[in-house]
């Protein structure tokens, strides 16, 4: 019996979970946790008593939505269409221009649900399929921990005919598959920029506490932004260490990662290369055009934000020379040549 092509991306820990596998799964053979985990087609012992349905079947559509094995695009910016900042009113990490977009995507009925990603009380992840624009307040503000967005779509494939998906680079390049190749229920895929994300317990119970020195109860928001991680505590301090003394405790995955500004995105959302308080907006998509029309008269727009692409541009190059050589070490240990930086 042939092994899935995904099995080998997990076996090397560069499985980024994000779920698209498990969405889309005809046998639910796909089990995800935030490490990734796959239940062996040749071992029984790894099904539920009585599960057969969870035996793998073979189809393989896991292979063809998985974003490592799909590879990486050399010039993540050949896509993009428009580039501006923008805010709006709504209270979030920073412009809020992500919160009122997905609100006016439910609130005009463009979308019947949008999955992404709620924060709890101690800095946990927690998937949420947002149906009612209220529920997009649950969401406000960066989440750096990870959870598997993608893996919250099978229900809503399954109920709903016009989902809208927010997720970090990872996310929306399986987002971007699944619309290719299994499911076109996926009408919009807002992406966020992203450098890299942590594991909640490695921020909870390492980075916080001992590299910040801070108490995790006394966190309200924590940032990347001038080469340093910042922590705001209660007391209304600020706390910061440079980004190479928490670099490294990021997950395995995004050290292979070569995908910076969400590249698979119809709209492409970050704090990078504005002015503080403000939003980058890189439009990829004419579907992405037509979205962003929703809001255009709800926020504000700045036409030339400084320091404006050119840092976005140079901070995509630093995750590129960092992470390209690890990436491209692992496909050499792939039994598949699909792979690679094209």
């Amino acid at each position: 019996m042939a092994h899935p092509k995904i099995l080998e991306v997990i076996e090397h820990d560069v499985c980024t979970s994000c779920g698209a596998c498990v969405s889309a799964c005809p046998a639910g053979a796909i089990v995800m946790n935030k490490h990734a985990e796959v239940r062996d087609p040749d071992n029984l012992e790894y099904y539920v008593k009585g599960a057969a349905p969870d035996v793998c079947e073979q189809c393989l559509t896991c292979g063809r939505l998985c974003p490592v094995i799909d590879g990486y695009v050399e010039d993540e910016f050949a896509n993009v269409k428009e580039f501006f900042g923008a805010k709006s009113t709504i209270h979030g990490q920073d412009g809020g221009v992500t919160s009122i977009l997905a609100k006016a995507l439910l609130e005009t009925g463009t979308v019947d649900c949008i999955v992404g990603i709620a924060r709890d009380g101690a800095w946990g992840t927690e998937l949420i399929v947002m149906t009612k624009p209220e529920d997009v307040d649950r969401t406000t503000g960066t989440k750096y921990t990870y959870d598997s967005v993608l893996s919250a779509l099978r229900e809503p494939f399954e109920k709903y005919d016009k989902i809208g998906v927010i997720g970090v680079p990872c996310q929306a390049h399986g987002a971007r598959l699944l619309f290719e190749n299994n499911n076109d229920k996926i009408v919009v895929i807002l992406g966020l920029l992203c450098m890299e994300s942590f594991y909640h317990d490695v921020m909870t119970e390492k980075i916080v506490p001992e590299v910040m020195g801070l108490n995790l109860e006394d966190v309200v928001k924590m940032d990347f932004g001038k080469g340093k991680f910042w922590n705001y505590t209660k007391d209304g301090e600020a706390h910061s260490v440079k980004i190479p003394e928490v670099a490294h405790y990021a997950r395995n995955p995004c050290h292979n990662c070569c995908d910076y500004t969400s590249v698979s995105a119809d709209i492409s959302l970050g704090s990078v290369g504005t002015p503080d308080g403000w939003n980058c907006v890189l439009i990829r998509t004419d579907v992405g055009k037509k979205m962003f029309e929703l809001i255009k008269d709800k926020v504000e727009i700045m036409e030339d934000p400084k320091p404006g692409m050119d840092l976005i541009k140079k901070l995509a190059k630093m995750k590129h020379d960092n992470n390209s050589g690890h990436y491209l070490e692992v496909c050499e240990k792939f039994s598949f040549d699909e792979c690679g930086i094209h």
